[in-house]
């Protein structure tokens, strides 16, 4: 029975988007590990963008620089 938590930003993905990671993930046990699609269960979090950090920096932080940086390009 896997188990699989897919943690992203909260930053649009759409529902068909969330089905695909589901469907792909789903179909990847079973080819890779031949585990059953019935007893596989996949979970997406979205987490905000304030509770997700990278190098010490929240990405919410990291998006308003890139917007800025972008800006003055």
């Amino acid at each position: 029975m896997p188990f699989v938590n897919i943690r992203i930003t909260n930053e649009g993905a759409t529902a068909e988007q969330k089905q695909e990671l589901i469907q792909g993930v789903t179909d990847l046990l079973q080819k890779v590990l031949n585990k059953n699609p019935a007893t596989t269960f996949v979970i997406i979090d979205e987490v905000e963008t304030d509770n997700w950090g990278v190098a010490g920096t929240a990405v919410t932080t990291l998006r308003k620089r890139a917007a800025e940086a972008a800006a003055k390009s």
